[in-house]
C-alpha cells in the first residue's frame, strides 16, 4: 500500500456504535463510564475488512488513558509507524539547520550532486525546505512499487525520476522527498538517518521501543499480527519497502512522548520549530514533517499518520504539547477519514453537558 497522507476535509458520516463491542455495566454497579473515546474506537476497528484491532493512548501531563478493541493487541506492543517517520526525518533536519551543518535554502545538488536529473527533474532548483514541505514536484516512487518492494534509496529515487515532476511550488505529497533527504542527513553528517536520530531523539528522550530496523523483517517483542486489507498477515515485511520515509517501529507511548517533547519545544530551538509549523508554502495543507487539522470546535491538532502494510497509526496534538493521541490498527486496510476526525473531535473538543 503506498504511504500517502492527504488532507482530510470529510463530513462524519453517522455511524452505529456496535453494542456487542461495548461493555454493559449491570444496574447499581460503580464501574466508571467508559471514556468518550473508548466508544470511537471499537468503530475504527469494525471498518475494515481485515480482522482488526485498535488501541489508543490518550496523555495530558502525567494522566494516561489506554483503551482497545478487537483481539490481539495491547498497550506494549511493536507496531511499524510508515509515514510517522517523516516526522522523526524532519526533526533531524531541522537540527542540523539549528547547527549551522546545512540550510533549508540549501538545493539538492549542492548536497548530492547529480543525484536528481532527467524528466524534466533539475536538482539544482529544489531546495531542502522543498523537499520538507512537498513542495518539490519529485514523483512519488511508492506509486510505481506500491510500497511492497524493498529498495536501497538510490534506487527508489530513480523510479521517481522516470517521471515528469508535478508543478514546483504546490503541495503534492511523495515518499522520495524525505528518502532524498535521508541521504541528505548521511551526506552531511558522515551517518545514517537512523543513526542521527537514535543519537538527536530516541536515546534522549528514552524511546526503548522505537527502532529504525533497516533490513530487519521482524518485529520486537511484543507484538501482535499485522494484516493487509485483504486479511493476509504481512506481520513479516522488509522495511526497505519505505526506508527514510516510512520504516520506523515504535509503540504508542513513544509516539506520545514524541509529539509532546517536539511540540513542547524540548527537540527544536523556537525558530526551528516555528518554521516547522509553517504552512504558508502549501495553503495550510502541510508544515515539515507535521500537518494541521482544524476540528469542529475550533481547535487546531497537529502531527502525522502512518500507513504500510500491516498498520495504520496517527497521532495528534494540542500545538504546546500538553495533549496527545495516538491510535493505531493493527491493518492497512483503514479508510474512513469521517471516523478518525470524530476520534480526534471527542478527545480535543470541550464536551458539554
Amino acid at each position: 500500500m503506498p504511504l500517502r497522507r492527504t488532507p482530510r476535509t470529510r463530513t462524519l458520516l453517522a455511524v452505529p456504535v456496535c453494542l456487542a463491542l461495548l461493555a454493559i455495566i449491570p444496574s447499581g454497579s460503580q464501574a466508571p463510564e467508559p471514556a468518550p473515546t473508548d466508544l470511537v474506537l471499537p468503530r475504527l476497528a469494525a471498518a475494515t475488512r481485515a480482522p482488526a484491532a485498535a488501541a489508543l493512548l490518550a496523555q495530558e501531563g502525567t494522566d494516561a488513558h489506554f483503551a482497545s478493541a478487537g483481539r490481539g493487541i495491547t498497550r506494549a506492543d511493536h507496531f511499524r509507524a510508515g509515514s510517522i517517520t517523516k516526522t522523526f526525518i524532519a526533526t533531524v533536519v531541522l537540527k542540523l539547520a539549528a547547527e549551522h551543518r546545512l540550510s533549508l535554502s540549501d538545493s539538492v545538488e549542492d548536497h548530492l550532486p547529480g543525484l536528481v536529473r532527467g524528466a524534466g527533474n533539475d536538482g539544482s532548483t529544489l531546495t531542502l525546505r522543498a523537499l520538507l514541505t512537498h513542495t518539490s514536484g519529485l514523483a512519488d516512487f511508492t506509486r510505481d512499487t506500491r510500497a511492497v518492494v524493498p529498495l536501497p534509496p538510490l534506487q527508489a529515487v530513480r523510479i521517481a525520476l522516470t517521471h515528469p515532476p508535478a508543478t514546483r511550488g504546490h503541495f503534492s505529497y511523495s515518499n522520495t522527498n524525505y528518502v532524498v533527504l535521508g541521504m541528505i542527513v548521511q551526506q552531511v553528517t558522515g551517518h545514517s538517518y537512523a543513526v542521527e536520530a537514535e543519537r538527536r531523539i530516541i536515546a534522549p528522550l528514552r524511546l526503548t521501543g522505537t527502532t529504525f530496523p533497516g533490513a530487519r523483517t521482524t518485529l520486537p517483542s511484543p507484538h501482535g499480527r499485522a494484516y493487509a486489507a485483504d486479511g493476509s498477515d504481512v506481520t513479516d515485511l522488509d522495511p526497505r519497502v519505505a526506508g527514510a520515509s516510512g520504516e520506523l517501529v515504535t509503540t504508542l507511548a513513544d509516539l506520545d512522548r514524541f509529539y509532546a517533547a517536539l511540540l513542547s519545544g524540548a527537540l527544536l530551538p523556537p525558530r526551528q520549530l516555528r518554521e516547522m509549523l509553517d504552512t504558508h508554502a502549501t495553503e495550510g495543507a502541510y508544515g515539515m514533517g507535521l500537518f494541521p487539522q482544524k476540528l469542529p470546535c475550533g481547535t487546531t491538532v497537529w502531527g502525522h499518520d502512518g500507513r504500510i502494510s500491516g498498520s495504520y497509526v496517527r497521532t495528534a496534538a494540542t500545538v504546546d504539547g500538553r495533549r496527545v493521541l495516538t491510535f493505531r490498527l493493527n491493518t492497512d486496510g483503514f479508510a474512513d477519514p469521517g471516523l478518525e476526525r470524530a476520534l480526534l473531535t471527542t478527545e480535543f473538543c470541550p464536551r458539554t453537558s
